[in-house]
């Protein structure tokens, strides 16, 4: 197939790239602004050729990962990009519920504005098949099980972004036959994440640098943790199943974790790995943060085939291990060869969300 990324330097991306190239076959071009992600992280899975948009005439090309350096907010580069592109992934996004509060217009914008251009752009491309990175935010507020039934109610500005995106996929799926899948990501971690500011990374980040892992509130909210190979493997399914389009899921384990679980499971991880005993702080709870959040993933089993399969405590010491591996090599590229299902080893390259 030939595959456009948006987002393709970010660590979701990056990961969905380099599974997509070492199967063979798959032509992938990939658009970023590098505001967050990085082309080294792409370098890291791929080869890459860079292209100027002029340049580009028809779909990608053989051999390499074609990158284009791009806005998702311009509105005239999405049709040259999406050009000869069976699949359309789009990642590219303002992440984070603490940034779209303090500045919700251009979360809109970027979030909103910039799902509905490759929308446009995939319907002109005649496009197979477009892949909405959504989140449970959409939900916002509500008794979990979260599940596809559920009426919407965002907490954040973040939130209503993405409920936004997943109203535009359905109403390009039944105005125009454009194959649209929305995909409700639960809190993405894992190997590759150096600059994700979910709290996986974060407590990582914090222990590594002698700091306390930062709770903010009590730490008994909760969240749904799905390891990053598990979520590429999602992604290609919604990207190939039959009978997909115009459709939601939830992509996430089903297992509700409280915050202050994950530290008492990272805490011993970390031990065992030589980092020093980290102590616990609490903070204020932030704005727009939702308490309880996991998700029943029911529908994407029965329908994409797909369920996680990486534990929470097997995930937490593939990414600690690889979080140790990047410091070691101070300032490798954040990429990482994410594995796709499990298995005995992962291929920790040197090595980053969109």
């Amino acid at each position: 197939m030939r595959w456009l990324v948006t987002g393709g330097c970010g660590f979701i991306g990056s990961s969905l790239v380099g599974a997509l190239c070492r199967d063979g076959g798959n032509r992938v071009r990939v658009v970023d602004d590098l505001s967050v992600g990085t082309l080294s992280a792409l370098r890291a899975v791929a080869p890459v050729e860079e292209r100027e948009a002029s340049r580009i005439a028809g779909g990608p090309l053989p051999g390499v990962v074609e990158f284009v350096r791009g806005d998702v907010r311009d509105a005239a580069l999405a049709p040259i990009v999406a050009r000869g592109c069976d699949a359309i992934i789009h990642l590219a996004a303002n992440a984070g519920v603490e940034q779209s509060v303090r500045d919700p217009q251009g979360d809109c914008t970027t979030n909103v504005l910039g799902t509905l251009h490759y929308l446009e752009a995939a319907r002109l491309a005649g496009a197979t098949r477009f892949v909405f990175a959504s989140s449970s935010a959409s939900v916002g507020e509500a008794e979990p099980p979260i599940h596809e039934e559920l009426p919407p109610r965002p907490v954040s500005p973040y939130g209503a972004g993405k409920l936004a995106g997943e109203a535009y996929c359905s109403a390009y799926y039944r105005s125009f036959g454009l194959e649209t899948v929305s995909l409700r990501f639960g809190n993405v971690y894992g190997p590759g994440s150096t600059h994700k500011t979910s709290v996986v990374a974060r407590f990582i980040r914090r222990a590594l640098q002698g700091k306390p892992l930062e709770i903010h509130g009590d730490g008994t909210q909760t969240r749904d943790f799905v390891f990053v190979g598990d979520l590429v493997r999602a992604i290609r399914a919604a990207a190939t199943a039959r009978d997909a389009g115009g459709e939601t899921f939830q992509i996430a384990t089903s297992r509700e974790v409280t915050i202050g679980e994950l530290a008492a499971l990272l805490r011993p991880i970390l031990a065992r790995k030589g980092v020093p005993a980290v102590e616990t702080a609490y903070a204020t709870a932030r704005v727009g943060d939702v308490r309880r959040s996991f998700a029943a993933t029911g529908k994407a089993w029965r329908r994409l085939g797909w369920r996680a399969e990486v534990s929470l405590a097997e995930g937490l010491e593939l990414t600690t291990a690889w979080f140790l591996a990047e410091r070691r090599t101070r300032g490798a590229p954040e990429a990482v060869r994410a594995p796709v299902s499990r298995g005995p080893a992962v291929a920790l390259a040197a090595g980053k969300e969109s």
